[in-house]
């Protein structure tokens, strides 16, 4: 392959990976945005939700084969992670909304050590293999570039579940009511607007959304472990700092990004004869810094005054 269709297959796979990182930075960024929480127990939900579709899928492959099964099985992993979303907020966070921050964070930390370890146990630290039911290799060549249709399918849903959710946010009642407690929750309970129920909502969507990426990477890795949602948690974490933490723009852009520099700056530490997958967690942090050093907000963030 020449340099260009190299860089241009390694574009394409840093879109599928940016589509990882976007939507599980979506739930950060939606939290952070309305409560201030950094929510660490996101790539954990991350992980639940691909353990959720591998077992229903498991469970509905006799009777539902092929792609219905799997997209039931992805319906099945939506509400699963939207329940227990919902649960730690309803039960850790909500008792604390008017504690310090730092108790929310840590309370976020112990959420996340509970489902980290239950799902270690449940699955005795086994990985488990989802069964080979989507074609990998099939796909389309364009000037010896090869992209999959599974590629093309998870960048396609990815960006239409982008697109919705931002739609969500700027017309809807639910997603006015989401932008003006981000501001000011106090004033919203004074108009009216179940402060308790929007932020409940906010979970809900958040977890969704990262349930569709674990099942998502369950689908195309074929594999799925205990122990997954540990690093691509804090990838994403990343990217929403990247793109600006609480922006929901922001955290598409930088999830979208952090891929794409990633897959990129990796084949080319492989080209400088590095190892680029050892050195590719190295090369994306260091990008952090970078841009924290330029741009403290990040990208799209805004500075915020703190009254006293």
């Amino acid at each position: 392959m020449s340099i260009s269709e190299v860089i241009f297959q390694q574009l394409i796979n840093g879109l599928v990976l940016g589509s990882f990182y976007a939507l599980i930075a979506l739930g950060y960024s939606m939290v952070y945005g309305i409560i201030k929480l950094l929510n660490f127990a996101h790539g954990d939900i991350y992980m639940t939700g691909a353990f959720a579709c591998l077992s229903v899928f498991g469970a509905l492959s006799v009777f539902v084969p092929g792609w219905l099964g799997i997209i039931s099985a992805i319906l099945a992993s939506m509400v699963f992670a939207g329940a227990l979303g919902y649960l730690a907020q309803r039960f850790a966070y909500r008792p604390l909304l008017g504690a310090p921050r730092l108790s929310l964070l840590i309370t976020a930390i112990g959420v996340s050590l509970v489902v980290y370890n239950s799902i270690m146990v449940i699955t005795e630290s086994r990985p488990k293999f989802f069964p080979s039911v989507v074609n990998n290799v099939a796909g389309i060549n364009i000037g010896g570039v090869k992209i999959t249709y599974i590629q093309i399918i998870l960048i396609t849903v990815s960006a239409l579940l982008m697109v919705g959710l931002t739609l969500f946010i700027g017309r809807t009642m639910t997603g006015k009511a989401m932008r003006a407690i981000a501001l000011d929750q106090d004033t919203c309970r004074l108009m009216g607007v179940n402060v308790n129920k929007i932020i409940g909502i906010t979970f809900i969507i958040g977890s969704v959304l990262a349930a569709i990426a674990g099942s998502f990477a369950c689908i195309y890795y074929g594999n799925v472990k205990y122990d997954m949602g540990y690093i691509i948690g804090i990838k994403a974490f990343t990217a929403a700092v990247i793109g600006g933490i609480g922006s929901i723009p922001g955290a598409m852009l930088g999830g979208l990004l952090l891929g794409i520099l990633e897959a990129l700056g990796t084949q080319g530490l492989t080209l400088m004869g590095f190892s680029g997958s050892a050195w590719k967690d190295v090369f994306v942090f260091g990008i952090l810094i970078l841009i924290l050093i330029f741009r403290p907000n990040g990208l799209l963030g805004r500075s915020e005054i703190e009254r006293m």
